[in-house]
């Protein structure tokens, strides 16, 4: 029963099998009871390229989540390091590379939706599992994302501002929105937003109506950004 009401809301219906993975999809796995999800770019080989953040980081909240979200992937720490790629991950954060199983962390595995209509998009009642951008091509998804891992260019890690998320969607889109090259906003982030959750007491469907609005793909303001030009802007505010 569980299942089936998981199922409807849209927590699994972008459930995959490994066997159906392909180079470059945006893949995502549900962490501590379906509060928040962890996203990445699957590369190929068993590999993920992902937005972190290490254990015991603080990430700014001032909420529960500073101490509910400790790490997004599976501590190997000490000297049990990871049969499959091995990384211990007990300290690791910003922009890694780690094996599948490290991401799911024995979480299931989505595939993040690209290019849905405005209608389904409308439709699913959790934040986070689809866009109505469209996608690059793979190779240029996997070129982003190896060109950020490279750097480790993506900023401070922000569970509101900066997530795993919105790293995802720049790999596979390049686009920010507006002059500041604010990276769009999650998804999850639209759905927990002030406005979101008042439109939720009058209607769930105005609580989704805010959400299109707000995703890159409905944006005016959004653009594509090389990654260069975006690894500078962050290296530009780190030094500032």
């Amino acid at each position: 029963m569980e299942s089936i009401l998981l199922e409807k809301i849209g927590l699994f219906s972008n459930k995959i099998s490994k066997d159906d993975l392909k180079a470059g999809d945006h893949i995502y796995s549900w962490r501590n009871a379906y509060i928040y999800s962890h996203h990445g770019i699957y590369i190929g080989d068993g590999k993920v390229i992902h937005f972190t953040r290490g254990g015991g980081l603080e990430i700014g909240t001032g909420t529960f989540l500073d101490k509910l979200i400790v790490s997004s992937i599976t501590n190997h720490g000490g000297d049990n390091p990871c049969p499959n790629c091995g990384g211990k991950h007990s300290n690791t954060h910003g922009v890694i590379s780690s094996c599948l199983d490290c991401f799911l962390a024995g979480g299931d595995l989505l595939r993040f939706e690209y290019s849905v209509s405005p209608a389904l998009f409308m439709s699913k009642l959790r934040g986070g599992t689809c866009t109505t951008a469209a996608s690059d091509p793979s190779e240029e998804v996997i070129s982003r994302a190896e060109f950020l891992l490279l750097r480790n260019g993506f900023g401070e890690y922000h569970v509101f501002e900066n997530n795993c998320e919105d790293f995802a969607m720049y790999c596979k889109t390049g686009l920010v929105v507006g002059r500041s090259y604010v990276l769009g906003r999650s998804g999850q982030v639209n759905s927990v937003s002030a406005a979101a959750c008042v439109a939720r007491m009058v209607s769930p469907w105005a609580s989704n109506a805010i959400r299109l609005c707000s995703d890159v793909g409905m944006r005016k303001d959004a653009a594509k950004v090389p990654v260069e030009s975006l690894v500078a802007r962050f290296n530009q505010a780190k030094e500032s």
